[in-house]
């Protein structure tokens, strides 16, 4: 089976947590497929870097290493990066990127420059 999903932020991430779960129970469903089509609309460049936060927090999820308390971010994610940025007044503040999510944010940027589809820069970091 072919399934594809219309999915964002943390409500969506759970969603296909649930989902892929149910799929690997179900001996008929195990070899399904699913595809996902994520939300950009709330994708923003901070401090010269493009961030996509629902993408970031399906990725996360499907990946096990999102935070679960937040329900979004990483888990054991530190903040030097963004409390250094906030010491030289660098804005905005109310974002708050963890020095692990600073590197993907890092690399999607470099390969986005590089002339390479998000589509295919979210599945080498998916792959990771």
């Amino acid at each position: 089976m072919r399934i594809t999903a219309l999915a964002g932020g943390v409500g969506g991430a759970r969603f296909l947590r649930g989902l892929r779960a149910h799929l690997d129970r179900t001996p008929d469903l195990a070899d399904s497929t699913v595809t996902v089509i994520g939300n950009t609309g709330d994708d923003i460049t901070l401090f010269g870097l493009r961030v996509c936060p629902d993408l970031d927090t399906v990725m996360y999820t499907l990946g096990g290493g999102i935070n679960e308390e937040q329900g979004w971010g990483r888990v054991d994610e530190t903040h030097a990066v963004q409390q250094e940025l906030a010491a030289y007044g660098a804005v905005p503040q109310w974002f708050g990127l963890g020095d692990r999510d600073f590197g993907t944010h890092v690399i999607r940027s470099q390969w986005l420059g590089q002339g390479v589809p998000l589509s295919e820069v979210t599945a080498r970091l998916a792959a990771r």
